[in-house]
């Protein structure tokens, strides 16, 4: 890692950004080599310079806490492999002849890559998933309405709610930014976090697509309970402690 002082807390800022969240030891672990003392100068610096935002524990990058749950482009290039893990699993409850509902997020739009040309109706939030669901002949795509958030490229507001109040579907999938026990699923948008308790009411089954990384993290709006949703798919790599708490909330893991 970069010595020079201005070199390491650029280094520091393109860690932050990219990670969206992160702990003070997930920044030890990055910048072995710097005393405890000096990240923590740095980090306060950064903070005051309007680079990062400095949490309880850790930081988070500027578009993570602004309420825009971290660009998109940013969380596309994350942990790839797990994604597309997660899509591939997913595909498994698609059936034809269904209604389904993808949210949005990189994990859903990964799974609208993979998503089977059949007889379908899927209702989307995202542009992304509505840009690679546009080469499927037989499965029709629709496009609720609503304001554009262009940090996650989906619509969402009292518009959008407003739109799926009026719809039922057979599966949810649902797309969050952190699990904590204490919490439950939660995401960094207010607005977001609404639209995805409307997506739970009007669907018959809800599964949650979350690689492991998400869960201990946490965000400040509160989606639902474990309790609330039917499945969960992730790339398996989830920790003891979750596994137990699906089997007492009766939820099934992929």
């Amino acid at each position: 890692m970069p010595g020079n002082m201005q070199e390491r807390r650029e280094g520091i800022v393109q860690f932050v950004t990219a990670e969206g969240s992160v702990t003070f030891g997930q920044i030890k672990k990055a910048f072995p080599d710097v005393s405890e003392m000096t990240l923590r100068t740095d980090l306060k610096a950064l903070d005051e310079a309007r680079r990062i935002v400095r949490t309880h524990g850790g930081a988070r990058s500027v578009e993570f806490v602004v309420g825009t749950d971290d660009l998109l482009l940013n969380r596309s290039t994350r942990n790839v492999e797990a994604k597309a893990a997660i899509a591939r699993k997913a595909l498994s409850l698609v059936r034809p002849d269904t209604t389904i509902f993808l949210d949005s997020g990189s994990t859903t739009t990964a799974l609208a890559r993979e998503m089977p040309d059949d007889r379908l109706i899927v209702f989307t939030n995202s542009l992304t998933c509505a840009a690679e669901l546009a080469r499927l002949e037989r499965a029709r795509c629709i496009m609720v309405g609503g304001n554009l958030n262009r940090y996650s490229m989906s619509l969402n507001g009292s518009k959008t709610v407003e739109d799926v109040h009026d719809l039922s579907f057979d599966l949810l999938f649902l797309g969050v930014t952190s699990y904590q026990s204490a919490t439950g699923f939660a995401c960094g948008s207010d607005d977001e976090a609404a639209l995805k308790r409307a997506l739970i009411a009007r669907a018959e089954k809800t599964v949650v697509l979350m690689d492991s990384s998400k869960t201990g993290r946490r965000s400040t709006f509160r989606i639902c309970g474990l309790e609330d949703v039917d499945a969960v798919i992730s790339e398996g790599g989830l920790s003891e402690h979750f596994l137990k708490r699906c089997e007492e909330a009766d939820v099934t893991v992929l």
